[in-house]
């Protein structure tokens, strides 16, 4: 047995005693800890499955910005007064887990069913991935060959941010979310808010030009973006922009407003809706993934900051 199959076994077991720590323990703080620390194991899951583009954007996500939503929505639980006597009862856990068992059981059983020869549409893409000029393969299925899944998914989270700000106050309407966060100015927080944006930032700007052609993209260089938007809140270095501002509008539909225009344009063109032009593919694909870094960035730190709750003023 060599050395990388005894560490995977041994990350496999680690990932599945944490996430069985992670559910069971009462504690909100501690199960929260323990779904910040799954998720970075399970980046590193799929970084031995070769899916580095996956696994960045576990981290991003599942390790990050999900660790903060979920440390401020146990805040918000703990000053509502939430008790144990709130807590679901026996036949509710129950029933929970029954559902969960029958859940991993059917895909487990979809996977074992699957035929020896899964039909794949694979050899066609890779015969086609020259029209692109992308080198990296993921980036090649979701800005080409999987572009409508791809724009959808920006329209997704723009419809979860109108969602979110619609369930604001009527004297809060427009004005800006969360609270106004403050921070010891010699604390470590601070500190880290006025070191790591700078470095976070060249780091995210960096992970979405190298995913043309190495593992990165848009989604998890805005998720870094994000990420450092959000420290410098929390540490009260600034605050989160009124949502009435039209800068803010404006870059919330970038994203899926440019690939749009872009697909209208191959439609115009004569060819299909998202068809690239072989010699422009590769820098309209860039400048899609440009907009779509500054419309996730502001659309998970505003997700992330919640419902508007202050005046503009």
């Amino acid at each position: 047995m060599s050395i990388s199959t005894v560490f995977e076994i041994v990350l496999a077991a680690v990932v599945l005693g944490l996430a069985i720590w992670t559910t069971a323990v009462r504690d909100t703080y501690s199960a929260t800890v323990g779904f910040v620390a799954y998720g970075l194991l399970v980046a590193l899951v799929w970084v031995r499955l070769d899916a580095v583009d996956v696994a960045l954007t576990e981290a991003a996500i599942g390790g990050g910005l999900g660790g903060v939503l979920l440390l401020t929505a146990a805040a918000r639980l703990r000053d509502s007064g939430f008790t144990a006597a709130e807590a679901p009862g026996t036949v509710t856990k129950a029933a929970a887990l029954t559902a969960s068992v029958l859940t991993a059981a059917s895909l487990a059983g979809a996977v074992l069913l699957l035929p020896d020869a899964a039909p794949t549409l694979a050899p066609k893409v890779i015969a086609n991935a020259w029209a692109t000029g992308m080198a990296n393969p993921v980036t090649n299925v979701l800005m080409a060959f999987r572009s409508m899944d791809t724009m959808l998914e920006k329209v997704v989270l723009l419809l979860a941010i109108i969602g979110v700000w619609s369930l604001a106050p009527n004297d809060a309407w427009g004005g800006r979310p969360g609270p106004r966060h403050q921070a010891d100015p010699d604390g470590v927080l601070v500190f880290l808010a006025r070191l790591l944006p700078p470095i976070g930032i060249v780091v995210g700007i960096y992970i979405l030009w190298t995913g043309a052609n190495h593992p990165g993209g848009a989604f998890q260089g805005g998720a870094i973006l994000a990420s450092m938007w959000l420290l410098a809140i929390m540490a009260g270095l600034t605050d989160t922009p009124p949502v009435c501002r039209r800068w803010v509008r404006y870059i919330l539909i970038a994203g899926p407003g440019v690939f749009l225009v872009v697909g209208l344009g191959g439609l115009w063109l004569g060819a299909a809706f998202l068809a690239y032009p072989p010699a422009l593919a590769k820098p309209l694909i860039v400048g899609i993934e440009v907009a779509m870094t500054l419309t996730v960035a502001a659309t998970l730190g505003l997700l992330l900051a919640g419902v508007p709750e202050r005046s503009a003023r």
